[in-house]
């Protein structure tokens, strides 16, 4: 394991230890203020067990929605258009040693790839049309890397536990302050002014910790690419190419701006994914241009600040590093 993705590795682990014990320390802390320490277990057992529930459920039922939403329909070998896909998703499963999800091709006119699944459904992994045009087989392998590495490392699961945190904090602020309005019990720690009080505070760190989730979910992103680039031959470049491809597709003029140093840096900050139409021809030289462009570029820690994925730049660097590493290793 070389020393880029133990420090991604050790930062995760951190994060997410942070986030849990952070949190249900805050949470014991207030109820127990409020209520007593004796009553504390029992009002964020009860509170998490409801918030669990729904996730849990939205989790079994998610795979359905999702392909209502793309119109994704399943595509199996010998279909004499697309049966290729499956061949490549096997591909890349073997190489992450994972049994092959279903395949399925979404009818949208944007580009976009991911990777979904649940125990009703299995794991499945989505393209979308204007995807498989846009790209060639090396760079939608290297797409394919990407996504199946979140069914490998479990993210799905591991975002939905840790986000119970927030929508926790969230739950206790709106309860807080609808015991509130009824009043409270006289001038103790749980009359209403303090109960509605406490009660906005909570929904305020609700907030302050979806903001710690996004900074986990970048680096659970970050990692996704780091197992392409280590699974998938050729994926560290093939990868940077992808994203460069639907960068320039959804904004032709981005190496100008780069060039009067005035681009937009968050312009696409999800891996694959773009809001309208695109054309499905991109010059390969402006490809080249763009990753240089993205090599060079200096990312400041607040760039991605609002987004659940890394700003393009972080990612182009990162997977250049893996490369080098790769060589010198060689």
């Amino acid at each position: 394991m070389n020393l880029t993705v133990l420090k991604l590795k050790l930062g995760m682990l951190f994060t997410t230890l942070s986030i849990l014990l952070l949190g249900f320390a805050v949470a014991f802390a207030v109820v127990a203020y409020l209520y007593g320490v004796s009553f504390a277990p029992l009002v964020i057992s009860g509170i998490l067990g409801f918030v669990a529930f729904f996730s849990i459920i939205q989790w079994l039922l998610g795979p359905y929605m999702i392909n209502a939403m793309y119109k994704a329909v399943e595509v199996s070998p010998e279909d004499p258009r697309y049966g290729w896909l499956v061949g490549l998703v096997n591909e890349v499963a073997m190489y992450n040693k994972l049994s092959t999800p279903k395949v399925y091709i979404a009818d949208v006119p944007f580009p976009n790839a991911f990777a979904y699944g649940s125990p009703l459904t299995g794991n499945r992994v989505a393209i979308t049309l204007p995807l498989l045009k846009m790209l060639n087989k090396d760079e939608i392998m290297a797409v394919l890397g990407h996504e199946l590495g979140h069914l490998r490392h479990k993210d799905v699961q591991l975002l939905m536990a840790v986000g119970l945190i927030p929508t926790l904090m969230f739950w206790l602020g709106y309860t807080f302050i609808f015991s509130g309005m009824f009043g409270g019990e006289g001038n103790g720690r749980n009359n209403a002014g303090t109960l509605w009080l406490v009660g906005i505070a909570m929904l305020a760190i609700s907030y302050v910790f979806q903001f710690f989730v996004l900074f986990l979910n970048r680096m659970r992103e970050a990692y996704a690419d780091v197992n392409s680039a280590l699974t998938v031959p050729g994926g560290a470049e093939n990868l940077q190419r992808a994203l460069a491809k639907i960068t320039l597709s959804t904004d032709p003029r981005i190496i100008e701006k780069y060039k009067q140093r005035n681009s937009s840096k968050s312009l696409t900050n999800m891996l694959f994914f773009s809001p309208v139409d695109v054309p499905e021809d991109v010059s390969e030289a402006s490809v080249d241009e763009l990753i240089e462009h993205w090599k060079k570029e200096k990312v400041h820690w607040y760039d991605d600040f609002f987004s659940d994925h890394p700003a393009s730049p972080k990612r182009i660097q990162l997977l250049e590093k893996l490369k080098d590493e790769k060589a010198i290793a060689k």
